[in-house]
């Protein structure tokens, strides 16, 4: 019988069965190569590129004698090497990739065949085996390939803990219960093979939160649903071992699914640089054509006269004279395509990347050194966490004197809670919370005398200061986004029953008796100090119930949770019906601290006009209504349009992708935007993503709250589309994969949710204040040098080739070459290849401390000032200039020239090397003038480049090599015929000093009557800096409880838990963060 994927089918402990859907196995390929495949298709790859296969039809061409004036080998050995160069990367790369393959396959797992429980390779797992998963098994993207897994068993307790961070960011463990039928058989081998469930569920998707299916087992059916899967990239924690029922493998995982396509990321140069090349082409053809028809003309008119001792070929005219000579002209001018500009790209940004790596200031090194700080000793209490540190001793003198409301506040903390406590030596304790807040909460009980040491479904035990208590827990009212709160009702030893309950301050207050009105106006004042501080606050209250009430209640409550129909809604009523009238205790406070410098990070960003968009899925953290976007379109700017406007233009290669933007709009006041999720869904349909950007765009803060994956990724998109403007996104956990890959730049930072953030980014990095170094100065160093690379790469090659050009007018358009062919060979490998790198690699305006004092120089690069394709066209002027007079200077000063002992001086093989000496020296003085910051490395590549020149050309021009290769150096004794003279040396020099002396008066003129920012701050002294201490504070969150459904239920379940000697199956350790004053170095306008 056939299934479609509309329906996953999956036999238990049946291979034949499962293999004939022919459902993905867990082996992962992520290499492109293997030893046979690499070369052609490697090669085909690299030939897809315009310039190399440009490059190769020249080389082609080159081969017919009838077109070619100049060897094969100027063109064959840059195309070489550019293609080997790039070959050794990929194949580099694709190594690594291989052995990242081999790694995550070959890992060793237990997997239960034939009734054997076999190790095998991941590699080998299939859909329908059976797995054995043990503690602390690590199971990400990068090291494990983990099958989607149902769960069996988990030993003894049918319930397995897992930590999520790589699925959904959040570091607190996960609870997954399996079903009790496959919780009986333990780890019995035999009743394992024996087990032929049969699971029917939902096909291969992206849905991280959601699963629908069912198990058949003997004819009955038990429902199956997120709780009872484990996803490939979560972490086994704290459970011995478990068994589990593969359902997905492979690519059909959740996570494979949910991690989209990794789109291949250009910057804005790169889509110039792709025109620019094109534009290039078309320029390049037009000057052969130019050419050909001057070839046509003189054949016409001249070319008879030279037939008596040249003469032509039989067939050959004026016609096909031409038509050969325009192909000939096409390689004779190949130099003005740039065949080495993608590698050397590539070179630079490379070599700017190890600069990031290597960079100290961006280091976080972990600080192993404790604080010194005079601390309450809690010697006292035995089972306090030694980690724990609180100055405040009346509190302490308060609770040891036995205050009942101080002692209820600090018990309801350790009643209150669904913690797991666990306890390897006897007093070590352990706590493993939800959420790291409750934790926090629950150790400070502790250290206060309250610790929470076991739990059972019916029972909770304390110590009270130094006194083993237990109370029986009668029900959880469990947490959910809805209840923000969370309340337990116990009977203590002395049989009164209790309701403690703690949540967010507004709903708590709703639900006090009117008896505390005093007590919240002192709370409240309480509360709003916490929110200076950026405190994230609870408040906790209580009430005494009466017994008969409480048997009629719990009557209700049983019949409310079984029932099949209305479940949740029942619940609601009676948790709403018991949750009045409590007494205030008082409120919580727990540190919500942002990392280190991230507000003088975002006020640098702000001073470089970058703007910053806040997109969490944390809750808004303070109360705020969701602004009706119209309307508040039009209160902050009356004077708007209805509608946007939108200018439409084009843009790519050939100017075939359309584009839309839209405009910005002034507005009078400072607003800010804050959405939740919700509002954002609707926001963001097609109808309402126009008015939702403009309104956005207005404000000067938008701040996006509680919002998932894809609507982080679709505002990304949406200004990509809309606004054409270069986008950057951070972010440090898996929940931020897909915004990283949507953004222009991905940023992923390396913390306590993950790598996945960091693996799918185009940078990475500890904190969050190193953003504004990556940016403001690495960023902005590796932009400047790379626009100054462009603009002199380009300069240096339109050089070359116009002087060319201008020789065809005197060579009757031949397509002779102006130069010696190797010195055409190595004009772009050696003698111009090293500056020009050194320039790209080392170069910088102002130094790093500069660059942090002024963020504002970042602005130019936001508007393509340093590089477009009017900056282009300068370039192309200015070389046209020099190579006019890089050729009638010398053509001029060389004419029925003789020597100083009146030997001729004037041929062509002189001429050659005057004026590709001229060239050489230009060129190179050019660079000198464009390099702000001189290294030993940029002194070395610029002399070591003239001398290799020299070098080169007396070695190649001497008797020796013209004696054993005599048809391929034929420039026999020029060097020594022309550089011996005066007039030739001067030549040098009044042609450099007439190409270089405009550039510097015109840079000279332009900082004096229109300075950029750069010649500006260039100019300016440096200042003294000071040491201020900054207190950081920001509004507080409304509640302090994970973003998901509570485990109230797991807590209260049957099987849940009992007491194993010294071992549990939590460990958590909580410890909270000694606020310290922040020091940061002010930035003067």
């Amino acid at each position: 019988m056939f299934f479609s994927e509309e329906e996953r089918y999956v036999r238990a402990n049946d291979r034949p069965s499962n293999l004939s859907y022919n459902y993905a196995n867990n082996a992962i390929r992520t290499s492109k190569y293997n030893i046979i495949t690499f070369l052609p298709l490697n090669l085909f790859e690299q030939f897809r590129r315009l310039a190399n296969a440009y490059f190769l039809f020249l080389l082609i061409l080159q081969l017919i004698p009838q077109i070619s004036s100049l060897s094969w080998f100027t063109t064959a050995l840059p195309l070489i090497l550019v293609l080997s160069m790039t070959a050794v990367k990929d194949a580099n790369d694709d190594i690594n990739r291989h052995k990242s393959d081999r790694q995550v396959n070959n890992r060793m797992v237990n997997v239960l065949i034939d009734g054997v429980l076999k190790n095998e390779k991941w590699m080998n797992v299939q859909v329908g085996d059976i797995v054995k998963l043990e503690s602390n098994q690590f199971v990400t993207l990068t090291h494990v390939t983990h099958p989607t897994i149902l769960t069996l068993l988990i030993e003894p307790l049918n319930l397995v803990y897992v930590e999520t961070a790589e699925l959904d960011g959040e570091t607190n463990l996960k609870v997954k219960q399996a079903l009790t039928l496959t919780g009986e058989m333990g780890d019995s081998i035999e009743a394992l093979s024996a087990f032929k469930g049969e699971v029917r569920c939902e096909p291969p998707n992206n849905r991280l939160d959601k699963f629908k299916g069912t198990l058949t087992v003997n004819g009955q059916n038990y429902g199956l649903d997120n709780d009872k899967i484990l996803l490939r990239g979560c972490t086994l924690r704290n459970t011995e071992w478990c068994f589990g029922l593969v359902i997905f493998g492979g690519p059909d995982t959740k996570l494979m699914q949910n991690s989209g396509k990794t789109k291949f990321k250009r910057t804005s140069i790169d889509h110039l640089m792709n025109i620019l090349v094109l534009c290039i082409f078309g320029f390049l053809f037009t000057l052969c054509f130019i050419l050909a028809i001057g070839n046509a003309v003189w054949e016409v008119k001249e070319g008879s006269v030279f037939t008596v001792f040249l003469p032509r070929e039989p067939g050959v005219n004026a016609a096909l004279s031409s038509f050969l000579s325009f192909w000939s002209y096409v390689i004779v001018l190949n130099a003005v395509v740039p065949i080495s500009l993608y590698v050397s790209v590539e070179v630079i940004r490379l070599g700017n990347s190890f600069f990031i790596n290597w960079d100290r200031k961006m280091y976080y090194p972990k600080n192993d050194t404790p604080a010194q700080s005079h601390s309450v000793d809690f010697s006292w209490n035995k089972l306090a966490d030694p980690k724990f540190d609180f100055h405040d001793y009346n509190l302490v003198e308060t609770v040891r004197e036995g205050n009942p409301e101080a002692q209820a506040f600090f018990r309801l903390l350790a009643l209150c809670h669904t913690v797991m406590p666990e306890e390897k030596k006897e007093g070590e304790l352990n706590y493993q919370a939800q959420s790291p807040d409750e934790g926090a909460l629950v150790t400070a009980a502790r250290n206060f005398g309250f610790v929470f040491r076991s739990r059972t479904p019916e029972t909770i035990t304390i110590m009270e200061m130094g006194e083993k208590v237990t109370y029986e827990l009668l029900a959880v009212l469990d947490f959910n986004n809805v209840r923000k709160r969370m309340s337990v009702i116990v009977r203590g030893p002395d049989g009164k029953m209790t309701l403690y309950c703690k949540g967010a301050d507004t709903i708590i207050y709703e639900r006090l008796d009117h008896s505390c009105k005093r007590l919240m106006k002192v709370t409240t004042g309480h509360l709003n100090e916490y929110a200076g501080d950026g405190l994230r606050t609870l408040v906790l209250a209580y009430k005494h119930l009466k017994e008969n009430y409480m048997e009629e209640w719990t009557q209700r409550h049983h019949e409310a949770s079984t029932a099949l129909e209305g479940r949740e809604e029942r619940l609601d009523q009676l948790y709403e019906e018991i949750e009045k009238d409590m007494i205030l205790l008082g409120a919580t406070a727990v540190e919500d601290k942002l990392q280190d410098g991230v507000p003088q990070t975002i006020e640098q960003l702000a001073k470089a006009d970058i703007k910053i968009w806040v997109l969490t899925g944390d809750k808004q953290g303070m109360s705020c209504y969701i602004l009706e976007l119209l309307y508040a379109r039009r209160k902050m700017c009356p004077e708007s349009a209805e509608e946007p406007s939108v200018t439409k233009a084009r843009a790519g290669l050939f100017w075939l992708q359309k584009t839309e933007t839209v405009q910005d709009e002034q507005v009078e006041g400072d607003y800010a935007l804050i959405i939740n999720g919700h509002s954002l869904a609707f926001a963001l349909e097609k109808d309402l993503e126009l008015e939702l950007l403009r309104t956005a765009c207005m404000c000067q803060t938008v701040i996006c709250c509680r919002v998932t994956p894809l609507q982080k990724a679709q505002v990304v998109e949406l200004v990509k589309k809309y606004k054409q403007a270069i986008t950057l996104a951070i972010g440090d956990g898996a929940n931020d994969v897909s915004m990283i890959k949507a953004a222009h730049i991905g940023v992923g930072i390396s913390g306590q949710e993950g790598m996945q953030a960091v693996l799918s980014s185009d940078f990475s990095f500890a904190q969050f204040r190193y953003l504004q170094r990556l940016l403001l100065v690495h960023g902005r160093w590796s932009y400047l040098r790379m626009c100054k690379f462009l603009q002199y790469f380009f300069y240096k090659n339109f050089t070359f080739t116009f002087v060319h050009f201008w020789y065809a007018f005197f060579c009757g358009f031949s397509a002779q070459t102006v130069y010696d062919e190797w010195f055409i060979t190595l004009y772009n490998l050696v003698y111009t290849s090293l500056p020009i790198l050194s320039l790209g690699l080392f170069d910088q305006d102002v130094n790093d401390r500069w660059s942090f004092e002024y963020p504002q120089l970042y602005s130019p690069g936001q508007l393509n000032m340093y590089f477009s394709k009017k900056a282009f066209v300068h370039c192309m002027v200015h070389s046209c200039y020099c190579s006019l007079v890089l050729f009638f200077i010398p053509w001029g000063a060389i004419h029925d020239t003789v020597r100083d002992d009146g030997r001729d001086l004037a041929d062509y093989q002189s001429f050659a090397l005057l004026a590709q000496t001229c060239l050489l020296v230009v060129v190179s003085i050019q660079l000198c003038i464009d390099t702000y910051a001189w290294t030993t490395v940029n002194q070395f590549f610029v002399w070591g480049s003239l001398f290799a020149y020299l070098a080169i050309t007396f070695t190649m021009y001497s008797n020796g090599m013209f004696l054993i290769f005599t048809s391929v150096f034929p420039f026999i004794g020029t060097v020594r015929n022309s550089l011996n003279q005066p007039n030739v040396w001067l030549t040098i020099f009044l042609t450099s000093l007439l190409c270089v002396l405009p550039v510097v008066a015109l840079r000279f003129i332009l900082i004096q009557i229109r300075p950029t920012i750069n010649d500006k701050v260039r100019k300016t002294p440096e200042t003294e800096y000071c040491l201020c201490i900054l207190r950081v504070s920001t509004r507080r969150s409304g509640y302090a409880f994970s973003h998901s459904q509570g485990y109230g239920a797991l807590v209260t379940s049957e099987r849940f838990l009992f007491k194993r000697p010294l071992k549990s199956l939590l460990a958590f350790s909580a410890q909270t963060e000694t606020p310290r004053p922040q020091l940061f170095r002010p930035i003067p306008e």
